[in-house]
């Protein structure tokens, strides 16, 4: 074989015995918020637990300390894509601006709403208020939830990690007269 036909052939086969990386998957929801949905950092009472299957157990959500008549509020802007009851729970659903397709879709319970199918909510808008304990928690807490189409994610990364986390304090130079003295 005439070395011009052979490179060519051994490129090829070069090119399909290699794995090749997976392409990069953009996060699944961007952090986007700037504000818990209740209170300025409640409580987590308990995290997000994906299933390991579509109907395995697991949670879908979060649980956050909050006490009944407590505001809720939309942690972006977005669309009022559901305000009712479910399963006797009052819920309401968010379907966020600008998330892609499928949007990106938060979830409140137990919420008595505020606003109906269809309204138009801003980053931190009250989209309803606690209602009493389910018995989803030991106490008081509202389950919040993200999903994109049917997936499950986990609505804690919908916030910046400054609001995660509280940082370590860091100590600046001590200035005066505009020069650093040190």
């Amino acid at each position: 074989m005439r070395l011009e036909l052979l490179l060519p052939v051994l490129a090829a086969l070069l090119a399909t015995a290699l794995p090749t990386p997976p392409p990069a998957t953009p996060s699944p929801s961007p952090a986007l918020a700037d504000a818990w949905p209740v209170g300025s950092r409640p409580k987590v009472v308990r995290a997000w637990d994906p299933p390991s299957t579509s109907y395995g157990a697991g949670h879908r959500g979060v649980d956050l300390a909050a006490p009944p008549g407590s505001a809720v509020r939309a942690v972006a802007p977005g669309r009022i894509a559901f305000a009712g009851r479910v399963a006797g729970r009052g819920v309401v659903s968010v379907e966020l601006d600008g998330t892609g397709d499928p949007p990106l879709r938060t979830t409140y319970e137990p919420v008595r709403a505020s606003l109906k199918k269809g309204d138009e909510v801003g980053a931190n808008d009250v989209v309803g208020t606690m209602e009493l304990p389910t018995g989803h928690c030991p106490g008081s807490c509202l389950h919040w939830g993200l999903l994109r189409a049917r997936t499950y994610l986990d609505p804690l990364s919908l916030l910046p990690p400054w609001l995660l986390h509280r940082g370590q304090s860091r100590l600046l130079p001590v200035t005066t007269g505009g020069e650093d003295r040190r």
